[in-house]
């Protein structure tokens, strides 16, 4: 079967997405290694019957609404190219921002002790350990099989300064660190029905949190205080309506300095705060 059949059959079986022509040449690309302005341009080019076989196993399991990111099991996040699983979130763009409001508070310090909590494949750690080869990353999770995820995007990119292990919160640290991140569970039971078919097929224990999603955020915070740094800064990524609960658990657990910043979709998003003890 030549490109242009296959193409318009995908196209039709992937109905159901947002932009399916782009989708259907987005796998032709992947399966075949060529780019898509060259598909675009070479209808007449024939698929071979693997090429075949295997594009349909793919658009098929995308019909069924799962993620391209764990169908071709990866994702890129700050520009790394990132090995994605079932047990790992899929790193999404508006959690840059966390990054990028990490990378100003580190920006004037030097050997800077970074703990990214609730790692999952590392995505967060393994983008502030890339711009800061000369701070030591730590990124922790409670599940073993993400680590192992996490592990391999580190030796695939070749970042050394960043280590992996398991750790529920805070249970296995005992250091103090200049910078703690988090993008830790924040959405509702109530929440989760509302949320598009795909976030299905993500890890439940890495998206859901009790107290309308907020249970999760406030351990953080509680317990951050211990493992800061004088004039330390928590970072944590929440739901676009948890802004103003979020920044009264940093002022009831005594942060300074506490700051919101909105997504590339102007949500709220992120919530920053100073250790001042």
């Amino acid at each position: 079967m030549n490109i242009l059949n296959w193409l318009n059959k995908a196209i039709k079986k992937l109905s159901n997405v947002d932009n399916p022509r782009y989708e259907a040449e987005f796998f032709l690309s992947y399966v075949s290694q060529y780019d898509r302005t060259f598909i675009i341009t070479s209808d007449n080019i024939q698929l071979s019957k693997k090429q075949y076989q295997y594009l349909n196993y793919l658009i098929y399991r995308r019909s069924l609404g799962e993620p391209i990111a764990y169908i071709i099991r990866e994702k890129e996040f700050w520009s790394l190219s990132l090995r994605v699983s079932y047990d790992t979130l899929i790193p999404r763009p508006d959690t840059e921002i966390l990054v990028e409001q990490a990378v100003y508070k580190i920006k004037n310090k030097s050997n800077a002790k970074i703990l990214d909590l609730g790692t999952g494949c590392g995505a967060i750690a393994l983008a502030l350990a890339s711009v800061y080869s000369d701070s030591i990353v730590i990124g922790i999770d409670k599940s073993k099989k993400a680590l192992k995820i996490a592990e391999m995007n580190a030796l695939k990119l070749n970042i050394k300064n960043v280590f992996f292990f398991f750790s529920n919160w805070f249970s296995h640290i005992n250091k103090k660190f200049d910078i703690i991140v988090s993008n830790p569970p924040y959405v509702s039971k109530k929440e989760i029905k509302l949320l598009s078919q795909d976030i299905f097929f993500e890890p439940f224990d890495a998206l859901l949190s009790d107290n309308n999603g907020l249970s999760d955020i406030e351990n953080i915070i509680k317990q951050a205080k211990h493992y800061l740094f004088v004039k330390g800064w928590l970072l944590i990524e929440h739901g676009w309506k948890q802004k103003t609960k979020v920044q009264r658990l940093f002022k009831k657990y005594d942060f300074c300095e506490i700051q919101s910043y909105q997504d590339y979709g102007g949500n709220d998003r992120v919530t920053i705060g100073k250790n001042i003890e």
